[in-house]
């Protein structure tokens, strides 16, 4: 099996990465395969602790009898665009975007599986087959997903190089009083929190763009430009700044009067080159219900 690492997964550790990809492995297997030497990033033997990262090539010889094959399931998919190489989707809110060790079922890759069957990249092996991107759980929105291999290593690209544009929608606490600003902190892991990100001067060079739509009382309806794509991205930058995504939990915001699953936060707008034509492909969809509930509430 050889998988290549994204953004999302920087500075993780390679048998916890390696963990999310071969549930049925326990760590100390994995991390007896990596001692073993069955475990190659980049072409070399690495530790347990390697912390990854961005496009690392990691070649991995799981045991046959462990392999595990992902359910198909036959669940709803908002397509918003499709062409014979790649498609759109709309993620719901509360939706993983690919199995975890702990979650197996009901990702979008289950769904994907029973709509497209082997017609999906697998580059990134069979727990991410056609993912190229992912939105955390409980955002909502526009993600890519890769037909064939081909496909997706020239979406992977600009992906990499930063020509994709990527906008959110969010509503933050607090009001901000510029009405278009640019955030430009570093993100690494958080060496307390492993599950958290933080603004850290060693971290990752991170640029969000942020313009502000509307100002309620103690709230900012916003729309963000993402120039880079680390994980949690949105979410630690308006924390750096005292303005957590409204309800986000994880990131200090509490919750808000308007009871939601999370944080109030969605994928909005894409603009990409199409696979092979040179075609400029922008989609953009409306409001999700958790905004429109939100925006209904502090409007009144």
């Amino acid at each position: 099996m050889i998988l290549f690492t994204d953004e999302n997964d920087e500075n993780k550790r390679l048998d916890s990465f390696l963990s999310e990809i071969t549930p049925d492995l326990s760590r100390s297997k994995i991390q007896n395969l990596i001692k073993s030497g069955s475990v190659k990033v980049n072409g070399q033997v690495k530790k347990s602790s390697y912390l990854l990262k961005e496009a690392d090539k990691i070649e991995f010889e799981a045991p046959p009898e462990e392999d595990l094959i992902i359910k198909p399931q036959n669940i709803s998919l908002i397509v918003v665009y499709e062409d014979e190489n790649m498609l759109v989707v709309n993620k719901p809110s509360g939706m993983l975007t690919h199995p975890t060790a702990q979650e197996r079922e009901n990702t979008l890759v289950n769904a994907l599986l029973y709509k497209y069957g082997e017609d999906l990249s697998d580059i990134n092996g069979e727990f991410r087959r056609g993912i190229l991107h992912r939105l955390d759980r409980n955002t909502s929105g526009l993600l890519m997903i890769a037909k064939n291999n081909k496909a997706h290593e020239y979406l992977a690209k600009q992906i990499k190089n930063h020509t994709i544009t990527k906008k959110y929608r969010a509503i933050v606490k607090g009001i901000i009083d510029e009405d278009e600003f640019e955030i430009n902190a570093p993100i690494a892991r958080n060496p307390n929190q492993p599950h958290k990100m933080t603004v850290k001067d060693d971290g990752k060079p991170s640029k969000t763009l942020v313009k502000v739509l509307e100002r309620f009382k103690d709230a900012t309806y916003i729309e963000l430009t993402l120039i880079t794509g680390r994980t949690h991205q949105i979410r630690v930058h308006m924390k750096s700044i005292n303005h957590p995504v409204y309800n986000d939990t994880l990131y200090g915001a509490g919750q808000g009067k308007v009871k939601t699953d999370e944080q109030v936060l969605q994928s909005y707008f894409l603009r990409f080159t199409k696979p092979f034509g040179g075609e400029i492909i922008e989609l953009q969809i409306e409001p999700d219900d958790k905004i429109k509930k939100v925006l209904k509430y502090l409007r009144s």
